[in-house]
């Protein structure tokens, strides 16, 4: 936004959109809010009862609702199969490089960093559509637009302002898909197992699926069951890496995979936490999990 405003946060960098606890600071930037942003209602629960509460007056923009957004149900099992695009996709009008901007966009958004950490989860329902949409970056590109017409309106003065960023950033964001799809042919075929399950819009993308997860979308608990299922099928799937994530135990991962051989010291980050809040937020977010998969291609050689 530049010198037109300083969006605010209700969710600190670091902290769980699943499940949080507003301070009074931030419930007062709720209150004081013209238009809030938030990425779904499936990632943050808790968020509806304090908008509709704190914030009835101000404009409302659920992200994962806006023109032009792909949306992918979550999957099913600890393991996956190959994408089935038919079955588990909804996209809503735009092509290859036209939509969202996730984590950069979060912040003018009064949700912030999506971040998700487990803590104190809400129950979420695994049969609805996957909320980590930002981790496509033809999302983005849709986002930016549905937030430069939100503030438009708001603030029709400065509309030409806004509607001149979306399209300048839309055009990083064709110029960042083309070098991770560069980067990441070569790690076409990596077999890897995530954490928990916020990736597969980032897969779909690049073309890098995963071959499971530990965790459900939400980052709870794995079952017994669910690591069973895991450790069962890690040679049939040829595994490669599984990647720790750094809001959560390493411990998990090294009981789950002991003994597999299976390279576990790889880390991604969903969430940006080590990464300065601002307009690089978002390209370098999506190019540490590149990194990540391009090492574990590296590792398997």
């Amino acid at each position: 936004m530049g010198d037109l405003g300083t969006p605010q946060l209700v969710i600190q960098p670091g902290a769980s959109p699943h499940g949080y606890a507003m301070r009074p600071s931030e419930a007062e930037a709720l209150a004081q809010a013209d238009v809030v942003f938030w990425v779904s209602d499936g990632l943050t629960p808790w968020l509806a009862k304090a908008r509709q509460s704190l914030a009835a007056d101000a404009q409302q923009v659920e992200l994962m609702e806006s023109a032009g957004t792909q949306r992918l149900t979550y999957r099913q099992g600890a393991t996956f199969e190959a994408h089935d695009h038919d079955e588990h996709e909804e996209h809503e009008g735009h092509g290859h490089h036209e939509e969202h901007d996730g984590h950069e966009h979060e912040h003018d958004a009064h949700d912030g960093h999506e971040h998700e950490q487990h803590a104190g989860h809400d129950h979420h329902d695994h049969s609805g559509w996957d909320p980590h949409g930002w981790l496509d970056p033809v999302n983005a590109q849709a986002w930016l637009d549905a937030i430069a017409t939100s503030l438009a309106e708001l603030d029709p003065d400065n509309a030409d302002i806004y509607r001149h960023n979306a399209e300048e950033a839309r055009s990083k964001l064709d110029d960042l898909i083309d070098e991770l799809e560069t980067r990441l042919q070569q790690a076409q075929g990596t077999r890897f197992i995530v954490f928990h399950d916020a990736y597969q819009y980032f897969e779909r993308r690049f073309d890098v699926p995963a071959a499971g997860a530990i965790s459900l979308g939400d980052a709870s608990d794995p079952s017994p069951a669910r690591i069973r299922e895991i450790q069962q099928r890690v040679a049939d799937l040829g595994v490669q890496c599984v990647f720790r994530e750094p809001q959560f135990n390493p411990a998990l991962v090294d009981s789950v995979f002991a003994g597999t051989g299976v390279e576990t010291s790889l880390v991604i980050d969903p969430l940006g936490v080590d990464l300065p809040l601002g307009t690089e937020l978002y390209p370098a977010l999506l190019r540490q999990l590149a990194d990540g998969v391009t090492r574990c291609a590296a590792e398997a050689e």
